[in-house]
């Protein structure tokens, strides 16, 4: 196997919060959605004015942005997405450095309106095979996201297939889905939602029993033996322990999944796989001696326990959650510094904590401070004792120095 070059980082936001924190913690790229069009509506996603502030302040520090418009459109969406790629073509220099489509309508549209950005295939439109690559190469597509039911062998062997300049991106990390290559009818017939149309309402992570059609109301629970009810509901993809065989199957952008999740999560598996993948490029036997490391700092961030998914095989039994269908999260989120006034650090709180507390500092760099909060005012220069009410604004005192975007987290014991 020919030696590669480093992969792509890219990175989930689901709001402009989030981009700069993916940008600050090491992401060579982000994708993120406008209000329509892409596949995860109940994200809070993108106007367009925090977008080309987003665009900006990633090509400001050298990173790409991407924007997602990878619905299943319909006849009434065709005249709207045509607008929108117009809209975002008169962003000019600030304007996405690549749209993620997965309909051929919307494809040609966007070959039409805006043939200076990148087009790259999504997920979404079953990425099984090389000759789909080559078909789409043709086409004018620069990348193709490779569905998530494929194995390392038929990552390899697609890569040998098709041109070196054909780009893969794969999922190496985040939330599996019950439907093939994502897209799922579950959601639509339960609630009306179409998780096609960015409506998914993750009918795969709820508890289901059987009703006998002649005994309404009479709920009988579905067992596979003593593991529970939760049938459809997948642990969670993370392959930070398998950097070198995602590199040597010739894979160019590594993607995170997770548009929805906050802004800890954001950091904590951009530091972590960002320093994964630094220390395997510059010393492997650095990267070998911390490959469980990695794994644990990622843990730090919220998470529904890990699985390889179909890299190394069909997933089985051990690969779902039976018993609850809630996150582990070992952390709290609890903001994340803005500014500094007065020695205080300003920061809008997330979640509660009070003076005397323990906190940890989370810096881009990935290391961390465990200091004790001295201190804290409100917006009115009022002492306080704690912050009950998220979204507030406070000055604190941590009894270090820090700086902008530095992150504050709380241990959950």
């Amino acid at each position: 196997m020919k030696e590669r070059n480093k992969p792509e980082l890219l990175i989930p936001a689901g709001n402009l919060e989030a981009l700069k924190v993916a940008v600050i913690y090491g992401a060579d790229a982000v994708y993120v959605g406008g209000d329509m069009y892409g596949l995860r509506a109940k994200a809070k996603n993108f106007s367009m004015e925090d977008m080309k502030e987003g665009i900006r302040f990633a090509h400001n520090h050298g990173r790409k942005v991407y924007v997602t418009a990878n619905i299943t459109a319909h006849n009434d969406d065709l005249r709207g997405i045509r607008q929108y790629f117009t809209e975002l073509k008169a962003f000019g220099v600030d304007r996405p450095d690549a749209m993620i489509i997965s309909d051929p309508g919307v494809y040609t549209i966007a070959m039409e309106v805006i043939p200076e950005i990148d087009l790259h295939i999504s997920t979404q439109a079953n990425n099984t095979n090389y000759e789909t690559y080559r078909f789409w190469q043709k086409l004018g597509a620069k990348r193709v996201v490779s569905a998530r039911e494929l194995s390392i062998e038929e990552l390899i062997d697609l890569r040998n297939n098709i041109p070196n300049d054909m780009e893969i991106e794969t999922f190496i990390h985040g939330a599996m889905c019950i439907a093939y290559s994502g897209r799922c009818l579950l959601s639509n017939y339960f609630t009306g939602r179409d998780a096609n149309l960015g409506a998914c309402t993750h009918s795969c992570r709820w508890k289901y029993h059987i009703v006998e059609e002649t005994r309404p109301g009479e709920y009988m629970p579905i067992e596979e033996n003593e593991r529970g009810t939760y049938i459809f509901n997948s642990k969670d993809l993370c392959m930070i322990e398998y950097i070198p065989e995602l590199v040597k199957a010739g894979i160019n952008s590594f993607k995170i999944e997770g548009r929805m999740k906050t802004v800890l999560y954001v950091a904590t598996v951009t530091s972590s796989y960002r320093k994964a993948i630094d220390d395997y490029f510059n010393n492997p036997s650095v990267y070998d001696a911390n490959r469980q490391k990695y794994t644990e700092e990622i843990k730090k961030g919220i998470n529904r326990q890990f699985t390889t998914g179909f890299f190394f095989g069909k997933p089985k039994h051990e690969d779902q959650i039976y018993d609850h269908n809630t996150y582990e999260k070992a952390y709290t989120y609890l903001g994340t510094i803005t500014g500094e006034k007065d020695g205080l650090y300003e920061l809008e709180q997330r979640n509660k904590f009070s003076v005397g507390e323990t906190v940890e500092i989370m810096k881009p760099d990935g290391n961390t401070i465990e200091t004790i909060v001295i201190r804290m005012k409100d917006d009115q220069d009022n002492e306080i004792e704690s912050c009950p009410h998220p979204k507030h604004i406070i000055y604190v005192d941590f009894g270090c120095r820090l700086e902008i975007y530095d992150i504050i987290r709380r241990k959950e014991e």
